[in-house]
């Protein structure tokens, strides 16, 4: 199972498009207040649909809640436009973290510069300023999950009014 960490989430769409990432292939989400918005919000739910009830979700009041939840052995990986390491060069576990910043500045620099190994990043034009956040979250949390050959998911689908 992957851990799927959102560091000050805004905007609610998002978190809920996250949400139901995270239900689909088995993942945990971790958030860690502030909240841009209430965890009952129309709009999570909305873009959460029906998934919500499933999802395994757990809250921290702030960043150092979060660390001292996971332990010091825990590895985490920090999904960033400044990171050197290409999200798909690195080797995931089973049980590793992933932590993806707000969407209007991403994860501290001061988180960051304490982790140089472990921060990840999509390759993208240079240009260009970002990917969006639950998209990110997927393209991450996909690769991760092929390395480990998709663990528990079905990887064969059927029709279904006919046969292949």
């Amino acid at each position: 199972m992957l851990n799927i960490v959102l560091l000050e989430p805004e905007m609610p769409a998002n978190t809920g498009n996250i949400g139901r990432t995270c239900v689909i292939t088995g993942s945990s989400l971790h958030l860690i207040e502030p909240l841009g918005f209430r965890i009952n919000e129309k709009q999570l739910k909305r873009a959460g649909l029906d998934y919500w009830p499933r999802l395994d979700v757990h809250i921290y009041a702030n960043v150092e809640e979060f660390y001292e939840s996971i332990g010091p052995d825990a590895r985490v990986f920090y999904a960033t436009t400044k990171g050197k390491n290409r999200h798909s060069d690195v080797e995931y576990r089973d049980g590793d973290y992933i932590m993806f910043g707000k969407e209007s500045a991403g994860i501290p620099e001061e988180i960051l510069v304490e982790h140089p190994d472990t921060c990840i990043r999509i390759p993208m034009l240079p240009e260009e300023r970002s990917l969006n956040l639950a998209n990110s979250v997927a393209i991450v949390t996909y690769e991760a999950l092929r390395q480990m050959d998709y663990p528990g998911l079905e990887t064969e689908g059927d029709l279904h009014r006919l046969e292949w």
